[in-house]
């Protein structure tokens, strides 16, 4: 693959590398994410060639897989305790391309002692990519 298919963009304002991401994340990122914030999380990252599909729009997987992290920061951070997931429904809505950023937001609905919901969405510009819920179980302390 060529070098230039590979470059990534400033990302949108207020939003810094994440790093220290497993190594499946790693390998599908690079991931940002806007530090602070206290509801919610929000993580972005700039849709590649690679991140496509045959017809050129990024691969659901992609988008899956993005949106279930975010949707996992947002249950670390309501709940201050690492999850694992459960169960993850989404919504595909509208298509995302090479060259956009795509950019997700997550919130903690519910925490019990050992389960916890979140949902979230994910979107290009004003529009919505993705719209999606989780259920995790909450790891010990």
């Amino acid at each position: 693959m060529a070098e230039e298919d590979e470059r990534v963009p400033d990302p949108p304002e207020g939003f810094v590398l994440a790093e220290g991401r497993g190594a499946f994340s790693t390998h599908n990122g690079p991931y940002f994410h806007r530090p602070g914030g206290e509801e919610g999380v929000a993580q972005a990252f700039y849709a590649l060639k690679r991140h496509t599909n045959g017809v050129g729009i990024v691969h659901g997987g992609m988008l899956s897989a993005f949106m279930d992290g975010v949707l996992a920061g947002a249950v670390w951070r309501g709940a201050r305790r690492r999850a694992v997931t459960i169960h993850l429904s989404i919504d595909f809505l509208h298509m995302a391309r090479a060259g956009d950023w795509i950019i997700g937001e997550a919130r903690l609905t519910r925490a019990t002692r050992d389960v916890a919901f979140a949902e979230g969405r994910a979107y290009v510009g004003g529009t919505d990519v993705v719209r999606c819920s989780g259920v995790f179980k909450l790891m010990g302390h």
